[in-house]
C-alpha cells in the first residue's frame, strides 16, 4: 500500500471515528498531493518520496506556525497545530538519532573525500538525497558543519 493510498485511508477512518484533528490533518496533506498531481500531466499516483516530503513539509510549517502562535499567546491554536503534526508524523519513517546521524555523515564526508568547510556543498548534496525523510535538513547542515570544522 502505497503512503498515498495509507492517507487516504486516513481519512476514511478519520471520518468513521469524528477525529476532527486526524481529518483536518490527512485532508491537507491529499491536497497538496492532489495539486503536485495535476502539475504534472499524466500521474496517476505520486510516489512515496513526493509524498514524503509533502508531509515533511507541512509538519515544518505546523511546528513554525505553533511557535508563532505560542508567542502571540494563542496556546489553543498551537496545541491545534501541534496535534495535528504528532498525526503527520505518523506517516513520516523514523528519524535518525544524533549518533546515526553522526555516523552516516562521516561516513559521507569519506565518501566523497572533503577535508574542510569549503567541501561543505558537496556534502550537503549527497547527504540531503541519502538521508532525505530519515533526518532534518537543518539537523544534517549542522553535523556537517560540525564535523568539517
Amino acid at each position: 500500500m502505497t503512503l498515498e493510498q495509507q492517507i487516504s485511508k486516513g481519512i476514511m477512518e478519520a471520518m468513521k471515528a469524528k477525529d476532527s484533528i486526524r481529518l483536518l490533518a490527512l485532508r491537507n496533506v491529499k491536497k497538496y498531493i492532489i495539486e503536485a498531481k495535476t502539475a504534472t500531466v499524466g500521474i496517476a499516483e505520486l510516489p512515496d518520496a513526493d509524498t514524503l516530503k509533502i508531509i515533511q513539509k507541512l509538519c515544518k510549517q505546523g511546528t513554525d506556525s505553533a511557535e508563532i502562535y505560542k508567542a502571540s499567546g494563542r496556546e489553543d491554536l498551537a496545541s491545534e497545530e501541534l496535534a495535528q503534526v504528532e498525526v503527520l508524523k505518523e506517516f513520516l519513517p523514523a528519524q535518525m538519532s544524533d549518533a546515526e546521524l553522526t555516523e552516516a555523515v562521516r561516513a559521507i564526508i569519506t565518501e566523497v573525500g572533503a577535508e574542510s568547510m569549503k567541501d561543505m556543498g558537496r556534502v550537503m548534496g549527497v547527504a540531503s538525497k541519502a538521508l532525505a525523510g530519515k533526518a532534518e535538513g537543518r539537523a544534517i547542515s549542522d553535523k556537517v558543519k560540525q564535523l568539517l570544522a
